[in-house]
């Protein structure tokens, strides 16, 4: 064991090229979430489906942190949090709650993504919520849910409640709680957790500042909604953004890979 550092053996041999590209991606978003200091120690969670697989997933083990994480570390698991693959780490199965109904509910979740960030909590504790208030706002706004706290989310009896709150929506702020959202792949709900956040902060800096806000016209409001269903693409996001951010990656520590 390098001193700091876990020496975990590659699965790369063991397991499909689909596999453990989305190992790879999975292990990268655990590094920019670090990166970001959108950490909460060892708590909060992204999985991802395996590709070509039915009722597979991928999480992070109990006791790394977000830093250290690397795609071989990752724990594939199955909607039940039960281990499909050799691992020596453990499973917070109460964690994967959330996301293993999500996951169970929307075909299109392939990455979900759930925070406990200071400026996403201050947010969800506000009753009015995310406001439309600033340009960053608005793509989060646009397809934004709530769920009510209950307490833990460990409990199986919350989960249909929990999927009837978020509907179709891709992020969604959990009252008193956190942030999460879901995208078909890893940058997709990279993005959306950037803007969801960004706006957060963007609000609660705002609001500290005293004076009085500026509230976007409904008009210019419309006109921005209608002009980022013009210039969204998912594949500029994937194949621009996502390889951008690989890249800084690389340069601080590219052992997310391994």
């Amino acid at each position: 064991m390098t001193k700091g550092r876990l020496e975990i053996a590659s699965v790369k041999p063991l397991v499909s090229q689909q596999e453990w590209q989305a190992r790879v991606d999975l292990a990268a978003l655990y590094r920019l979430v670090a990166l970001n200091g959108w950490d909460d120690l060892i708590y909060t969670h992204i999985s991802m489906r395996v590709p070509g697989e039915d009722n597979a997933f991928l999480i992070n083990p109990l006791g790394l942190m977000f830093e250290e994480i690397t795609a071989s570390s990752l724990i594939k698991i199955n909607l039940e949090g039960e281990k499909l693959s050799d691992s020596p780490f453990a499973v917070n199965k109460a964690g994967f709650t959330i996301h293993s109904a999500v996951h169970a509910a929307r075909a299109d979740a392939h990455c979900v993504i759930h925070l406990h960030t200071s400026y996403g909590i201050a947010v969800s504790n506000q009753k009015q919520g995310l406001l439309p208030h600033c340009q960053s706002a608005i793509f989060p706004w646009s397809s934004l849910a709530y769920h009510d706290y209950e307490g833990l989310a460990t409990r199986d009896d919350e989960k249909a409640r929990f999927v009837e709150s978020l509907g179709n929506k891709h992020c969604m702020i959990l009252r008193n709680h956190g942030t999460m959202t879901v995208g078909k792949t890893a940058v997709t709900a990279y993005q959306s957790m950037h803007f969801l956040e960004e706006a957060c902060k963007i609000q609660i800096l705002s609001q500290s500042g005293g004076a009085e806000l500026n509230p976007i016209a409904e008009t210019a409001l419309n006109n921005t909604l209608r002009d980022m269903k013009m210039v969204a693409s998912d594949n500029m996001v994937e194949t621009i953004l996502w390889p951008s951010l690989l890249r800084k990656l690389d340069r601080i520590d590219p052992s997310y890979g391994t």
